[in-house]
C-alpha cells in the first residue's frame, strides 16, 4: 500500500475564512459527465468568487475576461450548469446551489409520498426489490 505524505508539508492547504473546499460529490456524483469544460471552468470561477450564500453577480463581460472564453460559449455553459442544477441564474445573479442527494433507489411503482418511513419499512422494500 502506497503511504500517503505531503509533498510539500510547508504548503498544507487550509481553508480561509472566504472559502469552502470543493464538494467530493461533483466526482462521485458524476457532476462533472454532466459539463463541458467551459462549464466546469464557469462552475470553478463561480465556486471562488462566490460569498458564503454562494452568490455572486459579475457580469458575463468581466467572467468572459477572466475565463478568456466568447460571450456565446459563456451563456452556453452557464446553461449546461443550469441544467445540471450545479447554478441558479437571474441576471445578474448567479447562485452557486447545494448538492443534490443522489436520487434514491425507490422502486418507480412506489411514488414518493414525504412521509419518514421506519426502518424496517426500508429493509422490507429492499428485500422486495432485489428479490425481483
Amino acid at each position: 500500500m502506497i503511504e500517503k505524505r505531503p509533498l510539500r508539508p510547508d504548503r498544507l492547504r487550509q481553508i480561509p475564512p472566504s472559502f469552502s473546499w470543493i464538494d467530493h460529490r461533483l466526482v462521485r456524483d458524476n457532476y462533472l459527465g454532466r459539463c463541458n469544460h467551459s462549464a466546469l471552468a464557469l462552475y470553478l470561477f463561480l465556486l471562488t468568487v462566490a460569498d458564503s450564500q454562494g452568490l455572486s453577480y459579475y457580469s458575463e463581460n468581466s467572467i468572459g475576461r477572466y475565463l478568456q472564453i466568447e460571450l456565446t460559449e459563456l451563456r452556453a455553459a452557464r446553461l449546461q450548469l443550469v441544467q445540471a442544477e450545479l447554478i441558479a441564474f437571474q441576471k445578474p445573479l448567479y447562485q452557486v446551489l447545494s448538492l443534490e442527494s443522489p436520487v434514491s433507489s425507490a422502486s418507480p411503482s412506489e411514488p414518493r409520498t414525504g412521509q419518514p418511513a421506519s426502518l424496517g419499512e426500508i429493509l422490507r422494500r429492499a428485500i422486495e426489490g432485489a428479490a425481483q
